[in-house]
């Protein structure tokens, strides 16, 4: 009997699998810990919240800034360097963090973990597995999003722990040590830039006389610019995050008002994080059933349908559909917008292209929370905010048809 020989692993997946695990470190320190930190640094420093959370935004919008140029520099050199270089940073800043105790020397710190925030989150991840996959590209951002999706579930609780033991500041000393010690090597050793300079093709198909490795394709930033259908990714992406950045946000404050207890409102909420797993699951499997741009329409109209629902005061059922769909779209959204990129405008230059969708998505994130809640004061109610988070959600929905309707046809080259 004549046994097959077996291939090597594909390289590809060492580096999503690394990419999982270090993805859900940075966000867990460097992007969620930081409203563990806001009362017992109020209480030590007597700053006040705005001026606590203004750095925290500040570093969000110095990340939106950082976006399209570290696409570029992504598609130069890979990500090895630029994610290196972010989680050295970010490890020191931590450290400057726990030793703060002048507030301009906080902003600063937290405009210098702005710009390893966009070294080291989703994007350099999602486009080292633009490059590294074509055909498992769906699965393997699975892989990437659903580990790095239990950041919070891990982080939040794990500062909340060690800051009733050893104080916030040592708290942070902790989370730097273990954000250097899995990222800074992992970054470093593993990480390569793209198959064909291993002398692989994406997906781990082996090269042969007839499939040499050859440099990936993909149209020019400037082209992806002159084509219509980009613009309408990019405004619904950026709708759509300020619609379920804001909701997540304000939907606590939201139902302790409607008379839930805060035990089932966090309840409900975290209930969230699970749909948003069970989303991207679902996505995947049925990811080669349904063209990229009809799966990208249908998940912001579930979560259209969600903010909707969210405006109508009812009963247990009706929350956790809402909930339900809020999560799907919000989980759909994250997995979807590395995928519509790279699919329409290939691997050659994925980073720099996506540079720009990505700084709509922080900007989204930042202003947010500031913006809902400006709403909330002018209007006097969270439900007025509310059903204008659900219009914003369905202009976004609109957008995204739009996008699918423009496009194809398109050539790469």
């Amino acid at each position: 009997m004549i046994r097959r020989a077996r291939l090597p692993r594909y390289y590809g997946w060492k580096i999503i699998w690394t990419l999982a695990v270090t993805e859900t470190v940075s966000w867990g320190v460097l992007f969620y810990a930081f409203s563990v930190f806001l009362v017992p640094m109020q209480r030590e420093l007597g700053w006040s919240t705005p001026a606590l959370t203004g750095a925290y935004s500040l570093a969000l919008l110095v990340a939106m800034v950082g976006s399209p140029p570290l696409g570029r520099w992504l598609d130069r050199s890979g990500p090895r360097l630029p994610m290196t270089i972010g989680s050295v940073l970010g490890t020191a800043l931590v450290v400057a963090w726990a030793r703060v105790e002048n507030l301009i020397v906080f902003y600063l710190i937290w405009a210098g973990i702005g710009i390893a925030l966009a070294l080291t989150l989703y994007e350099p991840a999602f486009a080292a597995a633009a490059t590294w996959f074509v055909r498992g590209r769906s699965r393997a951002m699975l892989v990437l999003t659903t580990v790095a999706g239990f950041a919070s579930t891990i982080f939040l609780p794990l500062a909340g722990w060690l800051t009733e033991r050893l104080g916030w500041r040592e708290a942070l000393l902790v989370l730097a040590v273990i954000l250097g010690v899995v990222t800074i090597p992992a970054h470093a050793l593993i990480l390569r830039r793209r198959p064909e300079d291993l002398g692989l093709l994406p997906d781990g198909a082996p090269p042969g006389p007839h499939r040499p490795p050859e440099a990936p394709e993909g149209a020019s930033l400037e082209r992806a610019r002159r084509d219509p259908a980009y613009w309408w990714l990019t405004v619904a992406f950026f709708l759509g995050t300020v619609a379920a950045v804001a909701n997540g946000v304000y939907l606590i404050p939201v139902l302790l008002e409607r008379g839930d207890s805060m035990a089932q409102a966090t309840l409900i909420t975290g209930l969230i994080g699970a749909s948003q797993a069970f989303g991207r699951v679902v996505i995947t499997a049925i990811d080669r059933r349904i063209s990229e741009p009809v799966m990208g329409v249908a998940v912001f109209a579930l979560m259209a349908v969600g903010l909707a629902l969210a405006v109508v005061p009812a009963g247990l059922p009706l929350l956790l559909l809402t909930v339900t769909l809020l999560g799907i779209g919000r989980g759909g959204t994250t997995l979807m917008r590395a995928t519509l990129v790279a699919d329409r405008y290939g691997r050659a230059n994925f980073a720099a292209i996506s540079g720009i969708p990505a700084a709509a998505q922080m900007a989204a994130r930042a202003i947010a929370p500031v913006g809902a809640g400006f709403l909330v004061a002018w209007l006097g109610a969270y439900a007025p905010m509310l059903a204008i988070l659900a219009v914003i959600g369905v202009v976004s929905t609109l957008a995204m048809v739009m996008f699918a309707l423009t496009a194809r046809p398109f050539r790469l080259l």
